[in-house]
């Protein structure tokens, strides 16, 4: 037996396994024997079938068992161990002539690299207090949502809600048949009313108003008749309401706009721990010139799919184009796979990062308080689903990475607007670049 190694770049191979009938006997004869135990054919006694007969009757499905037991066997034990592949390896070839067994698989090897600097890799992080200003339009909406909407006769002002049937027009000002939306709401509050506001505002029920919009060099013409004006009535804002609000953990108004701070800020600090993540990731993989093996590429790729897939219920649409879809992803594919081998070297480098009982309780407080049930009840599912212990013991690994990872690299902190700035900015250069591609 033979093994030969081609190796196509830096982190991918081709290896083949070369073998005879000689070196495959010991195999063969074993399951040859094993066999004549088994096989009953008319005329004899069970495990008295001949061998010849059996190899004539069933020596190619017999041996062609035996030689793919052969494969996985020298590809666990001689592969595996000096050649460490990553990635799902692919098997390009496979023949079984003249007595002589030929099998390529395609692997992927780790790319040798060093970290770089990190102190030297500067990652974006937005940082936000929430205001006062903040906290009370949280309120105000708050109140919204539990208020109601009354029918008011009069003049339509900037704080109404108006149903009305919406009709397209033509250059001509005509009807187009067919293009009417009946019973539309349009609350006038909202920006993206902003076109209505100005020409409905003053106007009353029964009334019809011809409007032009005008966006981005196109004009449409629409015909909108004022079935129903409203107003919205909110509730008052009292102790009551605060308590039933929080769930009673306000007694007052002034405790109810404490915990809408808290609520309000620990959002915010969970999206800056989030986009965090996101940025340090893409920070760290462009700070590495690694290769990523095409094995393990297309393995991620799959993967996608495969989630995909997971999201819809096991079923991908009748059109859908795997091919397209995953030509789609190969950059982050690529990002994804150089990640895998940046973290791997975290972890080695870090070798602090130990999972503690308290890491353990926190987790579990943490994601108790998400679904909003008992702690008790909490410890009692994963107790249930030890299947459930791998993937929370990797998260909290993974937090505590970042963690590490937020005290090592050099932080640009912006405010939340610039945050928003820079990130919009980026993804038009990053759209503008994909439409290159």
């Amino acid at each position: 037996m033979d093994i030969q190694v081609n190796d196509l770049s830096s982190v991918d191979k081709e290896i083949t396994i070369i073998a005879t009938r000689e070196d495959l006997s010991e195999t063969f004869d074993k399951a040859y024997r094993k066999y004549k135990r088994k096989i009953q054919l008319p005329g004899f006694r069970p495990g008295h079938v001949p061998l010849g007969m059996i190899r004539s009757r069933f020596g190619d499905e017999i041996e062609r068992e035996e030689i793919g037991k052969y494969v996985q066997t020298v590809y666990e034990r001689d592969i595996v161990p000096q050649y460490e592949p990553v990635g799902e390896s692919q098997m390009t070839d496979f023949t079984w002539e003249n007595d002589e067994l030929k099998v390529t698989f395609k692997t992927g090897a780790k790319p040798e690299f060093d970290l770089a600097d990190l102190s030297t890799v500067t990652v974006d992080k937005m940082v936000h207090d929430v205001t006062d200003e903040e906290v009370e339009e949280e309120i105000q909406r708050t109140l919204e949502r539990n208020g109601n909407w009354v029918e008011i006769e009069g003049e339509i002002t900037e704080e109404c809600r108006i149903t009305a049937d919406v009709t397209s027009l033509n250059e001509e000002g005509e009807p187009i048949e067919g293009e009417t939306e009946v019973d539309q709401k349009i609350d006038l509050r909202k920006e993206s009313a902003a076109d209505f506001k100005s020409h409905l505002t003053g106007k009353k029920v029964g009334d019809t108003v011809d409007i032009k919009m005008e966006e981005e060099g196109e004009t449409d013409h629409f015909r909108v008749q004022i079935k129903k004006a409203e107003e919205m009535k909110a509730p008052d804002l009292t102790d009551d309401f605060a308590k039933e609000q929080s769930r009673d953990q306000a007694k007052n108004v002034d405790e109810f706009r404490s915990f809408i701070k808290s609520q309000i800020q620990q959002y915010y600090d969970q999206s800056s721990g989030d986009l965090f993540r996101q940025d340090v990731v893409n920070a760290l993989t462009e700070a590495h010139d690694i290769a990523v093996p095409e094995v393990m590429q297309d393995q991620i790729l799959e993967n996608y799919v495969d989630y995909l897939k997971r999201q819809s219920q096991g079923q991908l649409p009748p059109d859908f184009n795997a091919e397209e879809y995953k030509a789609n992803l190969a950059d982050q594919a690529v990002k994804d796979g150089k990640w895998a081998f940046i973290s791997d070297k975290l972890y080695e480098k870090f070798d602090d990062i130990e999972i503690q009982p308290e890491d353990i309780d926190t987790y579990i407080q943490t994601e108790a308080a998400k679904y909003g049930i008992p702690v008790d009840q909490m410890k009692s599912y994963f107790a249930q689903n030890p299947s459930m212990l791998e993937p929370m013991r990797r998260s909290i690994r993974e937090n505590k990475l970042y963690a590490k990872l937020e005290e090592v690299v050099s932080l640009n902190e912006l405010s939340k607007d610039a945050y928003r700035k820079k990130s919009e900015e980026r993804n038009k250069e990053q759209s503008e670049e994909q439409k290159t591609k």
